[in-house]
């Protein structure tokens, strides 16, 4: 199978990933994200090209990170990558945030260990947590539970009526015992975001997950309308490098 040429990013979470595939190219980088994110995720997309001899009208889909995750980093996230495939009619690929974190625990595990159910839980602030759960096995992954925002008390509630095997993400390190994680391996700390993001661009470019560049979409689960400063510029930004 020919590798497709793929330009992906997410903004979810406090770090910037990005990466390029390409026949031959696979880079993936990770970077301070949070206010910063707006600013240099064009730059770092537009230098990924140019570094491997690529530019935009080359690019078969722009994926990115939909979310869940902070509001003003999914907005970013979706007006880069609709800005750059409305300028070019490229697809988009819209990838599950809390996969990424489960795809790249998997990887971290021994590998006697990367099959069966992963839960994802991300530290939502205010004592809830975005969660969901995937199953890995020969096909790749299958979500169980799609992503929700919990409070501390429901996922307490989920977990002792089905403890979880495995789980990855930030809620470990900011709840601690709040939550019952009872035998699960834990895994806190994603080490490589971009990389995974690649990954799961690729597998959804093989599966024909590709969509119209207006389905670049967020995936809120609670309720913002309103555009940042900061999100407004991001907008501006896409379609000038476009």
């Amino acid at each position: 199978m020919t590798t497709p040429i793929l330009l992906a990013l997410d903004t979810a979470t406090d770090r910037l990933a990005a990466g390029l595939l390409a026949p031959g190219v696979r880079q993936a980088l990770n970077e301070p994200g949070g206010a910063l994110a707006s600013a240099r995720l064009i730059p770092l997309l537009m230098g990924l090209l140019q570094g491997s001899g690529l530019a935009m009208p080359q690019v078969q889909a722009v994926a990115f990170g939909q979310g869940p995750g902070a509001f003003t980093g999914l907005r970013t996230a979706c007006a880069v990558a609709q800005g750059l495939a409305f300028a070019h009619g490229t697809p988009v690929l819209p990838i599950d945030s809390l996969l990424i974190v489960a795809d790249d625990a998997r990887l971290q595990a021994d590998a006697p260990q990367r099959d069966g159910t992963w839960w994802v839980a991300m530290d939502a602030r205010m004592d809830e947590v975005y969660a969901a759960a995937y199953a890995h096995g020969p096909a790749g992954w299958v979500t169980q539970v799609p992503p929700r925002l919990y409070t501390l008390g429901a996922l307490a509630d989920t977990w002792l009526a089905d403890p979880p095997r495995c789980v990855a993400g930030s809620a470990i390190d900011a709840f601690g015992t709040r939550l019952p994680w009872g035998d699960a391996r834990l895994w806190p700390h994603t080490q490589d975001r971009a990389a995974a993001l690649l990954r799961l661009a690729e597998a959804a470019w093989a599966a024909g997950a590709s969509l119209p560049a207006d389905a670049a979409l967020p995936l809120y689960l609670r309720d913002k309308v309103a555009q940042t400063t900061a999100e407004r510029l991001a907008v501006r930004a896409a379609g000038a490098a476009a």
